[in-house]
């Protein structure tokens, strides 16, 4: 496993969340969650991992 992985992944949560900071307390989750969601992707494509993202969300509502 590469040693920078736990850290790569780290900024894909960070990534995340200030994405998604602008919309805290507008009352848009749909918005938020898609900011997050493109957040992720644009640091996975920095990357180098092979695999498949998982959330827990599950089928609770519309996520993206």
């Amino acid at each position: 496993m590469d040693k920078s992985l736990p850290l790569n992944l780290v900024r894909v949560t960070e990534a995340a969340a200030i994405k998604s900071f602008y919309y805290l307390g507008q009352g848009d989750k749909i918005a938020a969650d898609q900011a997050a969601v493109d957040g992720m992707h644009l640091m996975f494509q920095d990357i180098n991992v092979n695999g498949k993202v998982v959330i827990g969300e599950g089928e609770m509502d519309e996520a993206p």
